[in-house]
């Protein structure tokens, strides 16, 4: 490895030269206490940054081994040190001016969930590795080494010491953090030990500021448990916590425009994910395979059985190897409910409002109108009951038009101002006054509805070229992999545009893997992938041999949800 001096030496050579002599400076520097590397030089002032990375020696960072000697905690650290990292760089950056991007100094800001990031990584020794983009100074396109200069060996450093070394305050948030995530880690297990599927905990903030906020909304109602489904978590370091615990088998979630419901879901579907303390929704605690399960029209379709659901087509399509380019509601349902099933959920989110009626329910009305055997679907609240008794899928349902599934339900919480309360014996009160049959009678027998698994068929990339294919991202709206893409719209538990970054390069691996070509199930190429990814480091999908920033790993049920959505645009990969 050079030396810090190297570094200076080859900065006073290039000063006043063309723009592309900084990449001379590529590679590692000892600077002491942390070692520099230029990871990536950008073409000129106005492209994208560079890639420069920090790696603060243990000795000089100086976290106790307790802080990450367990995965959750060692997360829970890097996203503290990510964020002390990145509030530091936003004050550095464009403190040195030039031509485009010249000063630049940016890494990735994390939300309110915790993730993995590529951004920042403890390695096992207790080393804090960062990653960040900087835009290298220039006037015009002519380098002006002094002000890089100052950017690698004052503006970055000083950032580097003020938020990745091991100071009184520092250790007081990172024992904090690590309280955190061992509670959180307490009450996920506790979900499976007592039978529940979700946990929100009492004083929980669900309401955000605005539909484009992840705030908490200031002045909204604190969560209360209804008393008859309030459990007490006994917590490691917060102790005993009392929430409603909802337990497994099917649950509606009911009440009157407004009041709640739909905000009660969005923070279950978004508590697969673990939040920082001060979100207001740290302990609201969903099972961590749960899949938000909706209709999708357009959505490509590839192979998948929605038989259970789906049979005997005007057209005479094979609904027990359903493919399409333009799936309508109730298909795209149909397959969403089985991809997540074989996905490995083992609960269904579900809102009537992002669902195809159809699919849903169908009336004793239309029944007489329709007659049955002209009718190719069978209704979900058909099948919801046999979900839970003999596939052990659980469903968490949103209803606020239709009564049809209350003889199916186990559980319903009526949402009433914001306030929760448990109705479930006033439905089964009305269901018996009014005759409807229970739900034991009603339904529809022992039928496997996913599980099995479709294959993966994606095709290949372009060889020869020795270099990885084009990745575009949109946000959280998709992505494209060379003439390919993936829509992402509708996969409502994506969070975070990193999250879509990493799985645009775990698509990209794929690909030019010839991974998914069709002799595995989605579910197996998905979960091998990320298996080797959390063994082997961000380098398994870094599209060259650095790492970039702005990746955070995703569940293995959205990468999934990609290779389901694989779209091959006109002229192939």
């Amino acid at each position: 490895m050079a030396t810090d001096e190297d570094l200076e030496r080859r900065l006073r050579a290039i000063d006043g030269c063309g723009y592309p002599a900084y990449k001379s400076l590529k590679g590692s520097y000892d600077f002491g206490p942390f070692a520099l590397s230029i990871d990536h030089v950008q073409g000129d002032p106005f492209a994208a940054p560079s890639q420069v990375s920090i790696c603060v020696y243990a000795e000089t960072a100086a976290f106790p081994p307790e802080l990450f000697d367990a995965s959750h905690r060692r997360v829970a650290l890097e996203d503290l040190l990510l964020r002390r990292f990145a509030a530091e760089v936003a004050r550095a950056s464009y403190v040195v001016r030039g031509s485009g991007k010249s000063g630049l100094i940016a890494t990735s800001v994390p939300g309110p969930e915790v993730f993995s990031r590529s951004a920042c990584e403890v390695t096992a020794d207790g080393a804090v590795i960062v990653r960040l983009e900087a835009g290298f100074p220039a006037h015009g396109r002519t380098i002006d080494a002094r002000a890089l200069d100052r950017m690698l060996f004052d503006l970055i450093p000083s950032c580097a010491e003020r938020a990745l070394v091991c100071d009184r305050a520092a250790l007081a948030s990172a024992r904090a953090a690590a309280d955190l995530a061992d509670d959180r880690a307490r009450a996920r297990a506790e979900l499976a030990r007592r039978g529940l599927v979700a946990f929100v905990a009492d004083g929980s903030i669900l309401p955000r500021a605005s539909g484009i906020s992840c705030r908490p909304l200031e002045g909204a109602v604190p969560f209360e448990s209804p008393q008859s489904l309030r459990v007490t978590l006994d917590l490691p370091h917060r102790g005993p916590t009392t929430g409603m615990g909802i337990p497994c088998g099917v649950t509606l979630v009911v009440g009157g425009g407004f009041h709640g419901k739909s905000t009660l879901l969005k923070a279950l579907q978004e508590g697969v994910y673990d939040h920082v303390g001060g979100d207001g929704r740290e302990f609201v605690i969903t099972d961590a395979t749960a899949v938000k399960v909706r209709s999708e029209d357009g959505r490509p379709v590839a192979g998948v059985d929605i038989s259970p659901f789906i049979t005997n087509l005007p057209d005479g399509s094979d609904t027990g190897r359903f493919s399409t380019l333009d799936a309508s509601g109730s298909t795209s349902q149909a397959a969403a409910t089985i991809e997540a099933i074989d996905a490995g959920a083992r609960v269904l989110l579900i809102d009537e409002d992002t669902s195809a009626t159809n699919f849903m329910v169908r009336d004793e009305l239309m029944e007489a109108v329709v007659a049955a055997d002209h009718e190719p679907i069978t209704p979900f609240v058909e099948r919801v009951r046999s979900l839970w008794e003999h596939q052990g899928v659980s469903c968490i349902i949103v209803v606020g038009s239709s009564g049809a599934f209350f003889p199916m339900a186990d559980t319903v919480i009526q949402m009433d101002r914001y306030r929760a309360h448990d109705v479930t014996k006033r439905v089964r009160e009305v269901c018996s006054e009014r005759g409807v049959v229970p739900a034991a009678t009603l339904d529809g027998g022992d039928v496997l509805v996913g599980g099995r698994g479709h294959a993966a068929r994606i095709g290949a990339g372009r060889g020869g070229t020795g270099k990885p294919l084009k990745v575009r991202t949109q946000g959280l709206d998709g992505f494209s992999v060379g003439n390919g893409s993936v829509d992402l719209r509708r996969v409502e538990q994506l969070v975070d545009p990193e999250q879509v970054r990493a799985l645009a390069q775990l698509m990209r691996v794929i690909i030019e893997r010839r991974l998914a070509d069709g002799t595995r199930s989605a579910q197996d190429v998905a979960a091998s992938l990320l298996e080797r990814v959390a063994r082997r480091g961000w380098k398994e999908i870094a599209p060259r041999a650095e790492v970039p920033c702005g990746l955070a790993l995703p569940r293995v049920q959205e990468l999934w949800a990609c290779i389901d959505r694989w779209r091959r645009d006109a002229g192939g990969i």
